[in-house]
C-alpha cells in the first residue's frame, strides 16, 4: 500500500509529453499511450497530456475516433500571437467538451513585455511561463507575479533536455526554485526529469545514446516543498539537488526526513498544490518502472 506521504508527493506529478523529444511520438502513439496509462495502476501519478496549440485539431480528430469516457485534461504550448492561440483554444473547448480540455497554457516569453502580453491574451487561464535559467530569475519572475492572479501566473524551468548542455546546473535549478519561492509564484519543470534521484543516464532512447548527469525529480519537487514549508535556504536546496542516495530520503507514514530536515504529509500536499505543480516527461512508464524499483510505490 502507498503511504499518505508517496501519494501526498506524487499524485498528478507527470504531465505526459509523448510527443516532444526523446521519445517524439506521432499523434496516434501518444494518444494511445496516454489512454493506456490512464488504465494503469498508477494513473493517479498521471497528469495533463501536453500538446502543441497548433495540433489541437490534429488530437481532436483521434478523440473523437477514441471517444475517452472522462475528458482529458491537457495543457496547451502556445507560441506566436497570442490572442490567435486563446482563440483557437476557447474554440477547441468549447467544440470538444466531454472529450478533452485546454485546462492550462504553457509559452516561452521573449522577455517582460511578452509576459504582459500573454497574461492579457489568458486572463483567465493558468498559464507556465518558462523563464530562461542562464539569467537571474528574480527581474521576469516578479513581472509574472505582476500579472495575473496567484493562481494562474505560473513560472516553468526547463530542467533537461537531449543534450549534456541543455541541462541548467545544480546552482541554476536552485536559484529558480528559491527566487519563485520568494515571489510566490508556482512552477511547474520540463525535460530531463525521468528519473526519482539525480545520477547518470542516458540522454535518448537511441542506441548508441550518450549518457549524462539527470536531476532527479523526488530531489527537485521534495526540495520545493521544504522551501515552502520551511523557506529551505538556496545552499540547502543546492545540496538536496545534489543527493544520489536513496537512503538519505527517509519516507515513513508520517512524512519525510533528509537530514535534520522534516517535512508532513500534509505540507508535501499544501506544497503540491500550491507551488511545485507538476513536471513534463515523454515518457510515462520510466518514472513509474524507477519508484517501483526504490519501494516507493
Amino acid at each position: 500500500m502507498v503511504s499518505y506521504p508517496i501519494k501526498s508527493l506524487l499524485t498528478g506529478l507527470v504531465d505526459y509529453a509523448g510527443l516532444f523529444p526523446p521519445a517524439r511520438l506521432d499523434m496516434a502513439a501518444a494518444v494511445e499511450e496516454y489512454a493506456r496509462c490512464r488504465r494503469g495502476e498508477e494513473a493517479w501519478i498521471l497528469g495533463r497530456f501536453v500538446v502543441p496549440a497548433s495540433r489541437l485539431d490534429e488530437l481532436a480528430t483521434l478523440l473523437r475516433e477514441r471517444r475517452p469516457g472522462d475528458p482529458w485534461p491537457l495543457s496547451a504550448l502556445v507560441a506566436g500571437d497570442p490572442e490567435a492561440a486563446r482563440s483557437q483554444i476557447d474554440t477547441f473547448n468549447s467544440a470538444y467538451e466531454g472529450l478533452a480540455r485546454v485546462e492550462s497554457v504553457e509559452a516561452k516569453p521573449a522577455d517582460a513585455a511578452d509576459i504582459v502580453r500573454i497574461a492579457h491574451a489568458f486572463d483567465r487561464v493558468e498559464v507556465f511561463y518558462e523563464l530562461p535559467w542562464d539569467r537571474e530569475p528574480e527581474p521576469m519572475m516578479e513581472v509574472v507575479a505582476a500579472n495575473g492572479t496567484r493562481e494562474l501566473a505560473r513560472a516553468k524551468i526547463r530542467s533537461g533536455g537531449i543534450t549534456e548542455d541543455a541541462f541548467p546546473s545544480i546552482a541554476q535549478v536552485a536559484r529558480f526554485v528559491v527566487a519563485a519561492g520568494r515571489a510566490g509564484v508556482a512552477f511547474k519543470a520540463t525535460a530531463g526529469l525521468h528519473h526519482p534521484l539525480r545520477g547518470e543516464y542516458r540522454l535518448t532512447y537511441e542506441t548508441a545514446s550518450p549518457s549524462g548527469t539527470m536531476h532527479g525529480f523526488l530531489n527537485l519537487f521534495l526540495a520545493a516543498a521544504w522551501v515552502k514549508d520551511a523557506g529551505l535556504s538556496e545552499h540547502e536546496v543546492k545540496e538536496l539537488l545534489a543527493e544520489r542516495r536513496p537512503g538519505a530520503l527517509d519516507f515513513s507514514a508520517a512524512g519525510v526526513a533528509w537530514r535534520e530536515h522534516k517535512l508532513t504529509a500534509e505540507a508535501i500536499a499544501l506544497a503540491r498544490r500550491t507551488f511545485a505543480i507538476s513536471y513534463g516527461s515523454c515518457s510515462f512508464q520510466e518514472p513509474v518502472d524507477d519508484l517501483r524499483h526504490l519501494h516507493l510505490i
